[in-house]
């Protein structure tokens, strides 16, 4: 396994492709309502990325070893869909919770992140579960800084998800990132503390816990890339872009928009 810390100057790009992938976040929050598709979700996002930001929707023809180039520019997984939801003609109506995963590419470097949303008036249990899935994030996320271990991560979302009654999705998970979307290591979430790789500083990885709120068994739908819970139980994720730094850690993907660390979590 090669895993590659950043150099000084790679960091900063990578500043910049958290910053801008954070920001279309915020551009689309605004749009999901009832009554707009995934597809034009996913228009608006294309739209800002490349027209205004002049980037570059990393997932557009995105094709890893076994997969069909992947058609859209962002990932919309709506209720018991886990992730890589393709857009398409959905509507998205009152009750529904989903998931906007985005990937800029900015001067070589990506950026990643992904954030719930709720639509309307959404009932109890998928407000919780949208609550849970946040605080797992933080929980994993506070764990980060050298000389820490990637299990530590994974157990501490592991152990919250499971504590709230609800299940880790385990056959996919955080990554590496760079110049290349997918990097070493791959970020489960779920584990052991003190073992896994050990991290050093300069390390950038996602934290992406995918978390259901019944069973963790998954399916593939037709279209190769959509992920839903074989229970059809509700699933949430969010993620975010770490920097490992020797004190701590550095979330390159935060904005004004973003839900900040709940207070408890430190």
């Amino acid at each position: 396994m090669s895993i590659t810390t950043k150099s000084t100057q790679e960091i900063e790009r990578m500043r910049v492709a958290g910053r801008l992938t954070a920001e279309v976040l915020d551009y689309i929050a605004p749009y999901v309502k009832s009554g707009i598709t995934t597809g034009e979700l996913d228009q608006l996002c294309h739209d800002y990325i490349v027209n205004v930001q002049g980037c570059i929707p990393a997932p557009l023809n995105y094709a890893p070893p076994g997969y069909r180039p992947y058609p859209k520019s962002i990932c919309s997984s709506v209720n018991h869909q886990v992730c890589h939801g393709v857009p398409g003609d959905r509507q998205l109506k009152n009750g529904d919770i989903v998931n906007l995963d985005v990937t800029v590419i900015a001067d070589g470097y990506h950026g990643d992140s992904s954030r719930m949303f709720q639509v309307g008036e959404t009932s109890v249990q998928a407000r919780r579960l949208c609550e849970v899935t946040f605080e797992c994030l933080w929980l994993g996320i506070v764990q980060v800084r050298a000389g820490a271990h990637l299990g530590d991560i994974g157990h501490a979302i592991q152990q919250h998800a499971e504590k709230s009654g609800y299940s880790v999705v385990r056959e996919f998970c955080g990554h590496g990132i760079g110049a290349k979307f997918h990097e070493e290591p791959q970020v489960l979430h779920y584990g052991r503390p003190h073992t896994g790789v050990r991290l050093q500083s300069g390390m950038v990885f996602t934290i992406e816990p995918m978390i259901n709120a019944g069973k963790a068994a998954i399916r593939t739908m037709a279209d190769g890339w959509t992920i839903v819970t074989k229970d059809h139980s509700l699933s949430a994720q969010w993620e975010h872009t770490i920097l490992v730094t020797e004190t701590g850690y550095e979330v390159l993907t935060l904005s004004e928009g973003t839900g900040r660390q709940p207070a408890w979590i430190s």
